[in-house]
């Protein structure tokens, strides 16, 4: 579902994609067909309700999808369905699984008109739905605008930069401290096993009783060491990736604006979530970390003009301790 719902794949594509991640049959374990997937995405129980004789039931299993979810796959499914116009398909379009209606929450799609023009519109899923059709270049510039949100000046890059660098030095103190606790423990435990050997040859405990918690406390030494091995593997990357995020973050908008419709819905997905359009305006919310550097670039600009220091305009990038270090 949400492999599909982000609209980059025809549903051969996804049948691939999912029979290489071993999604199979239960009873024979044969992989699952095309028709079967496309069954999948349109049974509403995956999302916890079901429809009988005419009636709609809420069900007592657990939801395996959101309601929101299953909407959007409907939507792109019902966008593919009203696209086939020649060399046009939903793949094409930019925003196809990204955005849904502000109105009724169901999902727009995108639709070629007169085989040049992109227009998107709510699937009215839920019924008539009053948001009148959008050009896909006034959505593009309202996703601009949007991630203008994040521009800031060198002044802030170097900044948030420094705090990285010091983040970085408390992820690797913590590393560092995390592999001495699991070297203990991994020690006392051989100890354990060492001196429970002695009992067992002296008779003091019995062949059986021994063997059972030496396996326990071996399985215990072998999480102590993946845990190790992961911490020791553990690099700088978190460093450059923080930089990289940066970079993209400053220059998201002029990047936008340069890119095919593929990788302008990478991006936006990437950055940007709960995106919702009714009566001509874009709503949306900017995931972690953007959010914050959202808030660090609003910040910044009103501040510009003051004589506020730089401790108060990036309180929030300042390192601190907390409960989990």
């Amino acid at each position: 579902f949400e492999w599909y719902a982000t609209g980059r794949y025809s549903l051969r594509q996804l049948g691939v994609k999912a029979r290489s991640h071993g999604l199979t049959f239960r009873k024979s374990g044969q992989p699952v067909t095309n028709s079967t997937i496309h069954k999948i995405l349109r049974n509403r129980i995956y999302s916890g309700e079901f429809d009988w004789k005419g009636k709609r039931y809420q069900g007592s299993h657990e939801p395996l999808v959101t309601n929101e979810l299953w909407a959007r796959v409907q939507g792109v499914l019902d966008g593919r369905n009203t696209s086939k116009l020649r060399g046009s398909s939903a793949h094409d379009f930019a925003f196809t699984g990204l955005i849904t209606c502000g109105h009724c929450g169901c999902a727009m799609v995108g639709e070629l008109k007169k085989k040049k023009y992109v227009y998107y519109h709510c699937t009215g899923f839920k019924g008539k739905c009053g948001e009148p059709y959008t050009r896909e270049e006034v959505l593009e510039e309202k996703f601009t605008s949007y991630l203008r949100k994040l521009r800031f000046d060198d002044d802030v890059f170097e900044w948030v930069s420094r705090a990285l660098k010091d983040s970085c030095a408390d992820e690797k103190r913590e590393h560092a401290e995390a592999i001495a606790r699991l070297e203990k423990e991994r020690n006392r435990l051989q100890q354990r096993i060492d001196a429970m050997y002695i009992d067992k040859l002296d008779g003091r405990v019995s062949e059986e009783f021994y063997d059972r918690m030496r396996t326990q406390w071996r399985d215990e030494q072998t999480r102590c060491a993946r845990d190790i091995e992961r911490h020791e593997l553990a690099d700088d990357s978190y460093m450059d990736e923080g930089v990289e995020l940066l970079k993209l973050a400053k220059d998201a908008h002029r990047l936008f604006e340069k890119q095919s419709a593929k990788e302008k819905s990478r991006m936006l997905n990437f950055l940007l979530s709960n995106c919702t359009w009714a009566h001509g305006e874009l709503n949306a919310e900017f995931k972690q970390p953007f959010d914050s550097l959202a808030e660090t670039a609003m910040i910044a600009a009103q501040a510009s003009s003051s004589k506020m220091g730089d401790s108060a305009r990036f309180e929030k990038w300042l390192p601190e301790l907390d409960s989990n270090q």
